[in-house]
Parts: structure tokens; C-alpha cells; sequence
């Protein structure tokens, strides 16, 4: 059984700002991007938390990663908005473009930001729910890495172009659909590498094609699949899904798209001749308001929440959730109890530590 250690939400969250410090960051930069990482390993996506940072600091070691972006907007409506992230960290970019959306919608209704030039952005769900607080639905998609495979491919073409919707309601928790366009995620093949597991079919291929249970494959060429993973369980949706992704992140912002994408592994160069410019995102929001008051509406999502969760259950002991249930439990359990990292995990933190002179102790 893998070892895990245990260490506190605050004095994680300090040593990572302490670090991208370190590596050049402004103080309100490394808050921020500390924050995005802390908030995934809080939320129970291990993927997107602290095991991501040795990643973005070997990129910013390859001048891939602006320490220090000058980010501007480049073009904007009162209600859209082209966002240029200078090479900055996606973890800084989308919160910022995110916070645009929001006061345009605040103005006119809702706010749409497409941002170029950037880098991976975390967790989708971090920027999606910074529109709840204000009575609005959160939107942000980014597309990535190209590993995936279109359905009927062999060709590394998508990436896992997550998407996130973020529903406010009224005393009940907020919906936050927090999803990939793949069958898994590339951090959940990560997770049982590290574990030393093998994943369920229709996760991943061979170069070939051929279906593999090794969540390694990737390292040899092979290919994750679709939502679907194959044609006749929908993997032209999950297709479909993760091509609107990279059409609305990168097409629209003018950032790189399908296998043009940048690589977020440090060791593997862009390619020559790139359409674009850095990874994409695209984000927005729009005031409940907009349509009809918000207290009525987040009154009737009560409701909808409320009877979703009574649906009668397959299993007694597995009653049916709503996206952002298991999220929020890791949440308030972590956020008690301290994070969990495992081994793997944390003797990477150690070796940044030792790198850096920045001591991190439980």
C-alpha cells in the first residue's frame, strides 16, 4: 500500500507561493497560482494539485512560462473580450480573463473572454465558480497536450479539453460540472502510474490502436480515446465535445490548436510552424438575472438538486449525486484534516525544496 503523508492546507499553500516567488513571480501572482493548485488538491483532484508543480517550474526553467506577463486585451465588445496572456501561466491568465467576464456581465448581461498565448490553466472548476458569488453561471474550457485521438483515429489530434459549468443555487451547494472530453483524464492515468495500477479499457490505446490496461502507454506512443472510447458507445459525442473545446479556446483566441498544441511536458518541444500563439482558453459568464430573478431561479435549483439526490439508487449504499457533491466532501474533509500527498508526490516537493532552499516540512 503507497505511503502518504499528511500536511496542512496553509502551510502547503505558503511554501508553493514561496516558490513561484523564487522562480520570478510577483507576490500577487504566486498567491494566485498557489491558490489554483491548492484548491485542486483540496477538491480531491490530486492530477491538478502540488504533483503539477514540478511541471510548470521546468517549463519556466525553458523560458516556456513567463514569469512575468504583461497580459492585455487585445480586441473587446462590452460583452467579449480577445485576451493576450504574454507566455504567463494559465493558473494566472484565465483568473484574470475570468474577472473580465464577470465585470462585462456585471455591465451588459454576460462577458466571454478568449485568451491566447497562455499555458496549462489547473483546474477548470477554480475559474468556472468565480462567477457564483455574484449570481451568475460560470464557463471555462481550455484546450491542451495533444494525446487524444479523434473516434476512428490513430493520431494524437485533441486534448483532454476539459469543460466546466458552475450553477449557483440557493442554500443547496452550487452545481459545478467539472468534466474532460477524453474517457479519463491524463492525471488519472498519472495517478494509477504512481500507484502502480492498471486502468479499465477503453481509457487508452496502443499506438496501433489496440486497446491497453497500462496507464504508461502514453510514454510509448500510445493514445487516450474520447468520452465514448468507442463508436458504438458515443465516441463521436465525446469527439464532437472535445472539437468545440478546441475551436472555442484556440480557433476563436488565436492560440494554437489540435496537434499544434503545446506539449506540457518540458522535454518535448513545440512544433515548427505553429498557427497560433501558446495554449487557449475561453471563459465566461452570465447573470441569472439576465433571464429571470435570481432568487427564483436559485430557489428551483434547490428543488432540481434536492430531488436529483432523492432519484432511487442502483446500489443503497451509492446514493445518485450532483456534479460537485464528491468535490466539495474532499473539500471540507481536506480542508480539516490536510491534504494527502502520496510518496511519489512528496519527494518531488522535497527536490524542488532542496533545489530552491525553500524548506517544506509537514
Amino acid at each position: 500500500m503507497m505511503t502518504e503523508v499528511l500536511i496542512g492546507r496553509e502551510k502547503l499553500q505558503n511554501w508553493v507561493e514561496r516558490v513561484f516567488e523564487h522562480y520570478g513571480f510577483s507576490a500577487e501572482n504566486a498567491r494566485l497560482s498557489a491558490d489554483v493548485l491548492i484548491s485542486a488538491d483540496l477538491r480531491g483532484i490530486d492530477s491538478h494539485g502540488v504533483a503539477r508543480l514540478s511541471g510548470y517550474l521546468r517549463l519556466i526553467e525553458k523560458k516556456r512560462i513567463n514569469s512575468a506577463p504583461q497580459m492585455k486585451i487585445l480586441h473587446e465588445t462590452p460583452s467579449t473580450a480577445s485576451f493576450d496572456a504574454d507566455g504567463g501561466i494559465g493558473l494566472v491568465s484565465a483568473p484574470a480573463a475570468m474577472d473580465i467576464a464577470i465585470e462585462k456581465a456585471k455591465n451588459v448581461g454576460s462577458g466571454w473572454v478568449a485568451i491566447q498565448n497562455s499555458n496549462h490553466f489547473g483546474i477548470a472548476a477554480y475559474h468556472a465558480m468565480k462567477a457564483l458569488p455574484y449570481d451568475m453561471i460560470g464557463f471555462a474550457v481550455t484546450n491542451a497536450s495533444p494525446l487524444v485521438t479523434p473516434a476512428l483515429g490513430t493520431e494524437r489530434m485533441l486534448g483532454t479539453n476539459p469543460i466546466c459549468l458552475a450553477i449557483p443555487a440557493l442554500h443547496e451547494p452550487a452545481f459545478v460540472l467539472d468534466m474532460a472530453t477524453s474517457a479519463a483524464s491524463n492525471g488519472k492515468l498519472e495517478i494509477a502510474e504512481r500507484a502502480g495500477k492498471n486502468i479499465p479499457k477503453g481509457w487508452l490505446t496502443q499506438k496501433d490502436g489496440s486497446d491497453s490496461e497500462n496507464p504508461s502507454e502514453l510514454k510509448n506512443g500510445g493514445m487516450l480515446l474520447t468520452l465514448g472510447s468507442d463508436m458504438d458507445h458515443g465516441s463521436y459525442k465525446g469527439y464532437g465535445l472535445s472539437a468545440v473545446v478546441d475551436i472555442l479556446s484556440g480557433v476563436l483566441s488565436g492560440a494554437n490548436y489540435g496537434p499544434w498544441v503545446p506539449p506540457f511536458v518540458a522535454f518535448l518541444d513545440p512544433l515548427n510552424d505553429l498557427p497560433g500563439k501558446g495554449i487557449g482558453h475561453f471563459v465566461g459568464a452570465w447573470r441569472i438575472d439576465g433571464f429571470r430573478p435570481a432568487d427564483e431561479f436559485k430557489t428551483h435549483m434547490d428543488q432540481w438538486i434536492q430531488r436529483f439526490r432523492e432519484t432511487k439508487p442502483l446500489h443503497s449504499n451509492h446514493p445518485v449525486q450532483i456534479p460537485g457533491d464528491k468535490e466539495r466532501a474532499h473539500h471540507t474533509k481536506r480542508s480539516l484534516n490536510g491534504i494527502p500527498l502520496v510518496q511519489k508526490v512528496w519527494e518531488d516537493l522535497q527536490n524542488i525544496s532542496a533545489q530552491t532552499g525553500i524548506v517544506l516540512a509537514t
